[in-house]
This record gives structure tokens, sequence and C-alpha cells, in this order.
């Protein structure tokens, strides 16, 4: 009985499907049609910004490099080949003369063989002249103070006295180095002492000490100079002053 239903009502449920997928199909393509024509009947409907790219022309292609100049060296001619005279292609039709120009006159003034402008009682040769050929003689430089540095001077010490350490300062366990800027006169002698550096409490002992120190005279062209220089002195706790 159920089959008998079955089979009355495949008969009875028959409906016009394909012609409503075709229908479907067709309306579909339409709109799609529709859609893509619409563009194309009007163009204003589209955004401005992509109908810009379509319209704006591709950049021009880079200009081309400029042409390389050609610098043409000119070739210098000259008569000489490897060294020597080369033999001339073309004999000159005219032959240039060179005229020599004439000596300057004599000096009127001075000695014989000076230059010109000199003046009456002149040297041969000038100072240079004079110096080379023993006609003058050199004029002798006299330096009355010089610099020398503590190390050299300290070879001409003769008289030294030694400073004292002063008994506040090995209290209170004081120690180091006391420099002097010494100005020692042509005989020798300490003429005057300046503080360069050093402790207060060891400077006044190390002027006292220097003060009485003797020197040779330093000797320079054959004569006594000024020496200006440098004094160390060094107290130490262990060896004293």
């Amino acid at each position: 009985m159920f089959e008998d239903s079955l089979i009355e009502s495949s008969g009875r449920l028959k409906t016009k499907r394909g012609w409503t997928t075709s229908i479907a199909t067709v309306g579909v393509f339409f709109v799609l049609a529709v859609l893509c024509l619409i563009p194309l009947l009007y163009p204003e409907v589209l955004p401005k910004q992509i109908i810009a790219t379509f319209l704006v022309a591709p950049p021009p292609p880079p200009p081309p490099p400029p042409p390389m100049e050609i610098i043409k060296v000119a070739k210098i001619e000259t008569e000489l080949e490897n060294g020597a005279l080369r033999t001339p292609t073309k004999i000159p039709e005219k032959i240039k003369i060179v005229k020599e120009e004439e000596a300057p006159p004599a000096a009127t003034a001075g000695i014989p063989g000076g230059v010109t402008g000199g003046v009456p009682g002149g040297a041969m040769g000038g100072v240079i002249g004079s110096l080379i050929g023993g006609t003058g003689s050199v004029p002798k430089v006299t330096l009355n103070r010089v610099r020398v540095s503590g190390g050299v001077i300290e070879g001409n010490l003769m008289h030294k006295v030694t400073p004292n350490y002063p008994p506040l300062a090995k209290t209170a366990r004081i120690q180091g180095t006391v420099v002097l800027h010494a100005l020692i006169s042509k005989q020798g002698n300490i003429e005057n002492l300046s503080v360069i550096s050093g402790h207060p409490m060891l400077v006044q002992t190390a002027l006292d000490a220097v003060k009485q120190w003797k020197y040779r005279p330093y000797i320079l062209n054959g004569e006594p100079v000024e020496v200006e220089t440098t004094v160390t002195v060094n107290f130490n706790l262990t060896g004293g002053a």
C-alpha cells in the first residue's frame, strides 16, 4: 500500500523545475551584463581616483647620457729626436737673424767690477764677498746672560751648603722637593732666588742654604756670562736634606 502511494504521488509531484532553472540562469547573466555595461555607458559613476589612474600617462624615459667629448692633444713639433738634432724636412724660405742685446754700461761709481749704482769706496763682492775673501771681520756678538739647565750648571758647583731639615716639618713627617729659580752672576755668586714649587714649611730653609752656594764662572766665547737656571733641593726623612 505504501509503495502504491509512492508510485501514485510520483506522478502528481512533477513540477516545471527545468523552466524555472533556465529563467533564473538567464536572469543572472542579464544582471551581470547590465552591471558590466553601466560603467561603460555612465563613466561618471566610477570613482574619480580610479579614472585618474587610467588616464595618467607613464613617465617619459630618462634622457640618454651626453656623448663623451674627445680631446685632441696637439703634438708639439721639436727639432730634437732622441736628444739629438734631427734632419730638417724642408728648407725655410727666410733665415731669421738673431741680434743680441748690448751689454749694460759699466758702473761709473764704486770700484772696478762693481755693480751699477754702487757707491764710491764700496767693497768688491759686497758684504758676502768681504766675509769670504777675508777683507772684513765678523762682528763679535757678546751675550750678557744665558739660560742653562740645572743639570749642566750643577757641574760648576764649587761650594754647597746643605739645608737643615726644619724640626716642625720633621715632626709632621713632611718631605718633598723645593725647586728654585736662580740667577748666578759672572763671578759665580747667587744674586737672585725665587720659589717655583715646594712645601711652605721647606721653602725658607732651602732659600737660606742655596744663597750660600758658590759656582765657577760660566764661560761663553771666552768671557764669563750670567746664568739663569733652576736649583732643586730634596728633603727626605730617611736621609735628611
